[in-house]
């Protein structure tokens, strides 16, 4: 299953100011999250080892990492089962909680979401309020 896709954001109301990689920060910062608290699927293991451990020495930024690994794609390979779970309730539904939070987190006073730089500030930002969702939605599994 495909979560999301940078492909779809760059089109249509993307701003032409911004180049296409832009459309991939959001889903970078969640997936980036993920995997550095070990909700990664095998793949991310066996197959992009060398790459995590850049990502996890903050050798590149999340959409770097994103793009150059995941095709700027985010499909639930990407994930473990728990991963994935996370993901169904908090990135994946129509009325999830992530964009709201993206926004409220890093992206107030910009134009757009999808002004946020890809950096390590934004996500130190944003970090700590993914991990509050997962405190509760932790605490709802049985």
């Amino acid at each position: 299953m495909k979560y999301d896709d940078a492909s779809w954001h760059y089109g249509g109301q993307f701003p032409k100011d911004l180049k296409n990689a832009a459309g991939a920060t959001h889903i970078a910062m969640f997936s980036a999250w993920c995997l550095l608290h070990g909700l990664g699927g095998a793949l991310h293991a066996e197959d992009f080892a060398d790459e995590l451990e850049r990502l996890r020495a903050r050798q590149a930024t999340p959409g770097e990492w994103f793009i150059n690994t995941c095709d700027a794609k985010f499909t639930d390979e990407d994930l473990n089962d728990e991963g994935n779970a996370f993901a169904a309730f908090y990135y994946a539904p129509e009325q999830s909680p992530y964009p709201t939070d993206y926004e409220t987190a890093v992206a107030q006073d910009l134009d757009s979401i999808y002004h946020v730089p890809d950096t390590w500030a934004t996500y130190d930002l944003l970090a700590p309020v993914i991990e509050k969702r997962y405190s509760e939605w932790k605490q709802t599994q049985g």
